[in-house]
């Protein structure tokens, strides 16, 4: 995948606009100081003893680390840039944990951990510091080839950018979200109701809108003109492009062709994707936290929300955009994609792991001369072990959660039985996702029911 360059010539192709990039870091950092410092809002952020550590220096600091940075980068000469560039060990234990599993678990672990310790993450100062440092973590990965042949391809940059875009808007979402549970448990009203002042669409909103249009146009004129169209060669039957990768917003469901069979994961989960959005109006009984950000009077739906949309979509969208491949494998974020890297090459059903693997027996099958029903029996009979766990799963599990668990008898006794089953077989097959997913990677789990008889195969 690298280009077929040195490293001199790729560090000096790279430096300039690299330089420019910690020049706009430095000036960022300098403006949040200078605001903290005016404003005199500075937060305290380490005191020990006498020596006491304020937001404002923090940002002077960082800005003078940045600014190092950048006249490092404008010498362009590999000694210096060694100095920027992120260490082989350093990339080393990255593309280690980037395996499949500990990306998802460490994505949704992740997620959970800032959910519950969200007053700290949704602080400005703690918000500001983990910006500057995946903007350093970007600027130092992008001296690595592989790295910046993934990043810097037209089609991945706005991946990038709605990375960063997300990111903020799940933390203003959240940041009033907790403003507004303060307010409401000191019984003030929310934000959104203190702010009721009307604004007139003309001249107000008119001309906000004619600015966004004039500095949208302007956007996507430089867009055009610095990133190249990421158009490919005509279409050719003997050669397909290795990997093949379908556009960014299909990723996650080509990601999820890899686990389930086309017609489930091409049609029925998208489905119940556009199901499940619909049906949110019906089958939310809770008429608190409509019209502001809230989390503590809508934890569940909240909670729900965030694992969908970032947990599973955005981040099957990640995996397919950096993580994936030639052949569709796995390969570290700052690791070379080699066609020949050695992939899975085998996977089994449940029915196998059960009656080959814990019986030692082989796979029931009906004998030639057997009659439809006699057919009928025995793939039933071979995939019992499968159709047992998904009934277990579908039916047991949520009746099991309305009887035992407080959160969700209560959200029985709101919705009543109708409405709660068919939010508890959506959620069912949200969780499913990630357990089929970690199971294909570690157990090489290919279907927990198999039944290409029928091409039915969950």
């Amino acid at each position: 995948m690298v280009d077929p360059v040195s490293y001199d010539e790729f560090i000096a192709s790279v430096s300039g606009p690299l330089g420019w990039f910690f020049v706009l870091l430095t000036v960022m950092n300098l403006v949040a100081a200078a605001r903290t410092v005016l404003g005199r809002d500075g937060t305290t952020l380490l005191q020990w003893k006498r020596f006491r550590l304020v937001s404002g220096q923090l940002w002077v600091v960082l800005a003078v680390w940045f600014a190092i940075q950048a006249v490092l980068c404008f010498r362009a000469d590999p000694t210096s840039m060694a100095w920027v560039a992120m260490p082989n060990w350093a990339k080393q234990w990255v593309d280690h944990w980037m395996s499949p599993t500990w990306y998802t678990i460490g994505l949704l672990g992740g997620l959970l951990g800032m959910f519950l310790a969200r007053r700290f993450f949704v602080r400005p100062p703690v918000a500001w510091l983990m910006l500057n440092l995946s903007m350093w973590f970007l600027g130092a990965s992008l001296t690595d080839q592989n790295f910046y042949q993934i990043v810097s391809k037209p089609d991945n940059v706005p991946i990038v950018g709605m990375v960063y875009l997300l990111g903020f808007f799940t933390w203003m979402s959240a940041y009033r979200a907790v403003q507004n549970d303060d307010r409401l448990a000191r019984g003030e009203p929310p934000l959104e109701a203190v702010d009721d002042e009307k604004t007139l669409v003309w001249p107000d909103l008119v001309y906000i809108e004619l600015i966004c249009m004039v500095a949208v146009t302007a956007v996507l004129i430089v867009w055009a003109i610095v990133l190249k169209a990421p158009l490919e060669e005509p279409a050719n039957a003997a050669h397909t492009p290795n990997p093949s990768k379908a556009p960014w917003y299909f990723l996650g469901l080509q990601e999820l062709l890899v686990y389930f069979d086309p017609w489930l994961a091409g049609v029925v989960l998208p489905g119940l994707i556009l199901f499940g959005l619909i049906a949110i109006p019906y089958l939310d009984p809770n008429p608190e936290g409509v019209g502001y950000y809230t989390i503590l009077k809508r934890p569940f739906a909240y909670v729900v929300f965030q694992f969908g949309f970032l947990g599973l979509w955005i981040s099957l969208i990640l995996m397919g955009t950096f993580l994936r491949g030639p052949n569709w494998s796995f390969f570290g974020i700052y690791e070379t994609w080699d066609v020949h890297k050695s992939a899975t090459l085998q996977h089994y059903n449940l029915s196998d792991y059960f009656w080959i693997w814990m019986l030692g027996r082989e796979l029931p099958t009906a004998s030639a001369d057997a009659g439809m029903g006699g057919r009928v029996a025995v793939i039933l009979w071979r995939e019992l072990p499968g159709l047992l766990l998904m009934t277990l799963y579908f039916i047991g599990l949520p009746i099991l959660a309305a009887s035992r668990i407080p959160l969700f008898r209560q959200l029985y006794a709101q919705m009543g039985w109708p409405r709660f089953a068919v939010m508890m077989l959506l959620l069912m097959w949200m969780i499913l996702l990630p357990i089929k997913m970690v199971a294909n990677w570690q157990l090489n789990l290919q279907y927990f029911v198999a039944i290409p008889e029928w091409t039915l195969n969950l």
